[in-house]
Formats: structure tokens, sequence, C-alpha cells
């Protein structure tokens, strides 16, 4: 039985993850998280972890305390948890929001773990250097969002260099169907209350702006070598269809189940097998009607400003994200309006000092920038 390090593990998909796990039998050897101490002190005693690491310092500290009758090793900030990353464990599953999931991938797989990738900012930011280092590592990224995952599964089988074409689905969020003028003043209960999914904070913005679909299509680039050009985005409302792909002689292949992320983080786990699901399974019958549109890029304009960012290339993808994650963080306490999203994360965009050839510090001063920029643009 593979042994599992989580990282994000009191999060949406790290709670999940736990759940997979604790199902199936997987021993899990260490946890990271964000602040949330309670939570990850009640996990790290059900599954007898050997350490966590928690981002926040003091939250470490407390931690440190509550777990003084137990010979588990509590870390601290982002050494802390990359130092988690590269521990004992054979898969590292990655579930921390943002650009702070970078460099614990990028200490996973310099250790050689197979990652099991929830954090999609490891790649939009970092994607040469991580995929680079993989290579060099022998290291395999193994997608756990439903999309990328789907669309890896759609390609098992499939011939090399035969892929042509990607179908992105995207569930169109809280304000499918309305204009810029409906969105003036949503508020964030309004902009939280997703039609499918049960996400966190952040990415279920992401999703309200179809910034998290534009965020997939640079992932995608990534992880399946196709240009943006070749990566179709559709809105399908059901959420069934989680993506699929279409082949060299035309033939579509499509992975579809009931929107539970569960599914796509077992399969990373268990790859290249299969194991039995027993949650909730697909019925198409009770579905009836599944339905494929256009996004409306006027409307929710972070989706064309990725796709610009991944065509123009460099530390663009970094810009974009990181005013992004400013500018929500910003939204979430109510100190802008939610088309100021966008407006942010083209402003940064447009701002970048790019350049094609760039390291790790570069990608991390160009966020610092744009986070700067937003900061700025609202005072």
């Amino acid at each position: 039985m593979k042994s599992l390090i989580i990282l994000g593990s009191t999060g949406s998909i790290g709670t999940q993850a736990l759940e997979v796990a604790r199902r199936d039998g997987y021993r899990v050897t260490a946890l990271a998280a964000g602040s949330n101490e309670e939570l990850l002190e009640k996990q790290a005693r059900e599954f007898k972890v050997k350490a966590v690491a928690v981002f926040n310092e003091s939250a470490a500290k407390e931690l440190k305390i509550k777990l003084n009758d137990t010979d588990i090793k509590v870390l601290s900030g982002a050494d802390g948890v990359c130092e988690i990353a590269s521990g004992e464990g054979d898969i590292v599953l990655n579930s921390i929001v943002g650009i702070a999931g970078l460099r614990p991938t990028l200490a996973a797989i310099e250790a050689g773990k197979t990652i099991a990738l929830a954090n999609k900012e490891t790649l939009v930011t970092g994607g040469e250097i991580v995929n680079s280092k993989a290579q060099e590592k022998g290291v395999k990224i193994l997608p756990v969002d439903s999309e990328h995952s789907a669309i890896f599964q759609s390609l098992q089988g499939a011939p090399e260099k035969s892929l042509k074409k990607i179908l992105l689905t995207a569930s169109g969020g809280p304000f499918y169907g309305k204009t810029r003028k409906d969105l003036e003043n949503v508020t964030v209960k309004e902009a939280l209350n997703h039609p499918n999914w049960s996400m966190g904070a952040k990415i279920t913005i992401d999703s309200a702006t179809l910034m998290n679909k534009g965020l997939e299509v640079i992932e995608a680039v990534h992880l399946f070598g196709l240009p943006a050009k070749d990566i179709e985005v559709l809105v399908h409302r059901q959420s069934i269809l989680h993506s699929g792909v279409e082949l060299s002689d035309g033939a579509v292949i499509a992975q579809l189940g009931t929107p539970d992320m569960r599914l796509p983080i077992q399969y990373a786990l268990t790859y290249p097998e299969r194991s039995d699901y027993a949650f909730e399974r697909l019925s198409l019958t009770d579905i009836g009607t599944l339905t494929f549109e256009k996004p409306d890029t006027d409307t929710f304009r972070c989706l064309p400003l990725c796709i610009a960012a991944i065509n123009q290339g460099g530390l663009a993808p970094t810009a974009v994200n990181g005013a992004n994650e400013e500018a929500v963080r910003l939204f979430l306490e109510g100190k802008i309006k939610f088309l100021k999203i966008a407006d942010l994360v083209e402003k940064a965009f447009l701002a970048v000092q790019n350049k094609k050839d760039f390291c790790l510090d570069d990608i991390l001063e160009t966020d610092r920038l744009a986070r700067e920029g937003v900061r700025k643009s609202i005072k």
C-alpha cells in the first residue's frame, strides 16, 4: 500500500483525500496546512502521522503545545511545508491554495516523489521549471483537478502524438447567463453559491469569474503539450462530462461521472490501477440531458486574459495569477467589487516585465509585484 503526504489537508480537497485514505487504508505519513491547527491536530492524531507543518507560525506554536503528548514533529513556515513534502512517503498530494504550493511541489519532485497535483498554480506559474525538473528526476505528475484528470483518463491507451484538441468543460459558476450590469453589485455570499461543487472560498470565486477555467487552460498547456488555441472551453452546466479529447482520427473520448472530487483523487492515488468506488455512482437516465455552450468572454474577462497570458508565455501567467489571488482576497474582505477582479488582473498582465528565460526567484518576484500593484490600485 502506497504511503501519502497530504499538503493542504484541512481544505476541501485535503479532507476528501483523507476520506479516501481512511476508506482504502492508506498510510498517511505527514500533513501540512495553512493555519487550521484544530482540525490538523485531529487529523494528525487519527492517522498517527510522523510530522505536520503549518504555514502560519503562531498556529504552529499552538499545535506544538497541543501535540506535546505525542511523538509527532511540528514544523512551521514555507520551509517546514517543503520539508514535509520531501519527507517519508510515496505520493505527495498537493492541494495547497495558490502559488504557495509551488515550492513544496518542487521540493517533492527533488525528493523523487510521485505528485498528485491539485494545486494548479504550480504549473500556471512554474510549468516550464516543474516539468523540466520532473523529467530530470523521472517523477510522474498525476492531475487531481476533475477536468485534467478527465483529460488524462481519456488519453489512456491513445497513441502518442494522437491528441489534436482538448475539450475543457466549465460549469459556468453561479453567475451563468448574467450580464456585466447584473454583476455590478453582487455580494460575496452570492459569488460563493456554486451550483454544483463544494469547494474552498478562493476557487469558488475563481469559478464565478471564470478565472479558474483560465488557469486550467494554462495548466492543460503544461500537462498535455497543446497550445491554447487547441483547447476549447465549453460551458457544461450539469458538471457530468468533466472534460474530453479529440484524437487525430476525429474520435472524441470523454470522462463522465458525478461532480465528486473523490473520484479523481482516488484515481491519482491508485493509478494505473482502478479500485472500487464506494460513493455515489452516475445515472445518465437521472441526468437526462447534457448541454454545451460557448463561454461569455465579454462578461467573464478573466478567461481570455489567462489565454492571452499563456500565449505570451514567460512570466505573464504568474502576473495574472498573483493579481487574481490578491484581488480575490480583497473581494472576500469586501474591499472591492466583483467586476474589479478582472480589471486588476488585466492591469497586471499589461504591466508585467516579461522574459522567456526565468528562474524561481523571478516567479516569486513577479508574483510579489503583481500583488503590490493590486494593493496600490485600490488606495
